[in-house]
């Protein structure tokens, strides 16, 4: 006889504990912590040892360079790992690592080294924490989880943005990584909370149909890359960052040149008021976006990117700038969960969910690094308003193939929870 599926409701749904959920939020906020400790504090520290700005130039290209060369063997790699908790831990005891040598080591080969290994385990701990996510929630609760994860998020880089500040004032800049490692016990022990029995390794990958007898194979890579609403995905992740990777420092250039008095104050508040809209509105997002689709959403944070392109272009007053802002903050909340989520849906039953997640970091890395070369040429060549006019173009381009190529991943009818279906 054929064999029979289970129906959906024979499956047994997750029900993850209050401490492991509790846990999970606080991970993230510390992850957001210590990663917050990076960025553009490194620049700031090596110019106080008297690096060269070639040196630091070299040194932020390395880790960018591995950071996107390192986005599909990271998902590939959580995918074959049983303990995305293990791998997590080992990822974070690497960046609190590479935050000391930072601090106590500030010699070319040493940062070097250390900027490498901070790229690399960054590329594995994003993973990490989506596929655990998954792995706790299950399909059906994942799009209101990625909300409250890019809540926790939010929250973490607002206030670490502001602490870490602080410390390198009130202190010297290499203090920030002397914190930065120091968070790595909250870290670890927020990650402790969340209990192994119930992050599910199958559904964590994305789920694949087992028989009851053996575990079926994931799909090949051959497989996974031919999906087309997934390499749609990617495609218009890359223009997406293309037009929005340049756009922040370009306005905080812009800022400098007219009023170098308030460029620190403006630049500050254009990170922390998106981050505000963010932790606002990710739940919200997460939630509605399992009744309404994912595609609405998507669309809403790439037509954002275009109306605040434009007004980059036309405003010149420093508080309408910072309100232009809340566009980011919109831009994000929908990305920051439509991206992971559409990913879940595209690959679920795959096995390869973080792969996934690599193969679009790699064309979210292209798009962001490529990004400031464009903006800076056109503001060179033909000035300000003309650059933030082109990458209002890129962002229309990108808004057009969403709204023209992207299907919506939803399914009519979700599926049970459990993303193993045993086969008689």
């Amino acid at each position: 006889m054929v064999p029979r599926p289970l129906a959906v409701d024979e499956a047994e749904p997750p029900h993850p504990s209050k401490r492991s959920l509790r846990g999970l939020d606080w991970f993230i906020f510390f992850v957001a912590d210590i990663q917050t400790g990076f960025g553009p504090f490194i620049a700031v520290y090596l110019t106080s040892q008297k690096w060269t700005q070639v040196d630091i130039g070299l040194v932020l290209s390395t880790g960018g360079l591995i950071a996107l060369l390192g986005q599909m063997p990271g998902g590939a790699l959580v995918d074959a790992a049983r303990s995305e908790r293990l791998v997590a831990g080992l990822a974070l005891s690497a960046i609190a690592t590479a935050a000391l040598a930072y601090a106590f080591v500030p010699v070319f080969p040493v940062v070097l080294a250390a900027a490498a290994l901070h790229a690399a385990a960054s590329c594995v701990l994003g993973p990490c924490i989506v596929a655990m996510s998954l792995g706790l929630v299950g399909h059906a609760g994942i799009s209101e989880r990625l909300g409250r994860n890019a809540r926790f998020a939010a929250i973490g880089n607002g206030m670490a943005a502001a602490a870490m500040g602080a410390v390198g004032y009130l202190w010297e800049p290499r203090a920030v990584f002397l914190v930065t490692a120091i968070l790595l016990v909250p870290t670890l022990l927020a990650l402790s909370r969340i209990r192994p029995a119930e992050v599910d390794p199958d559904r964590a990958h994305g789920g694949t149909v087992v028989l009851k007898t053996d575990h079926a194979p994931a799909d090949d890579v051959r497989t996974v890359i031919r999906k087309r609403p997934l390499l749609i995905l990617a495609g218009c992740a890359l223009l997406f960052h293309l037009a929005n990777g340049s756009m922040l420092p370009l306005m905080g250039s812009v800022v400098t040149m007219r009023s170098s008095q308030w460029a620190t104050v403006t630049i500050a508040a254009c990170i922390v008021v998106p981050q505000i809209v963010v932790a606002l509105m990710s739940p919200w997002v997460g939630h509605y976006a399992q009744i309404w689709g994912r595609l609405p959403f998507l669309r809403i944070a790439f037509g954002a990117l275009v109306f605040r392109a434009l007004l980059f272009a036309v405003v010149t007053d420093p508080y309408l700038l910072v309100a232009v802002q809340i566009l980011d903050g919109i831009t994000a909340a929908g990305l920051g969960v439509m991206v992971p989520l559409m990913i879940a849906d595209i690959m679920r039953g795959t096995g390869r969910f973080n792969l996934a997640q690599g193969i679009v970091g790699t064309a979210v890395g292209i798009g962001a690094s490529i990004s400031p070369t464009l903006a800076g040429s056109l503001s060179d060549h033909f000035g300000s308003s003309v650059a933030f006019f082109g990458l209002a173009a890129v962002a229309a381009v990108a808004f057009t193939a969403v709204w023209a190529l992207m299907p919506e991943t939803r399914a009519s009818e979700t599926p049970a929870p459990e993303t193993r279906v045993e086969v008689s």
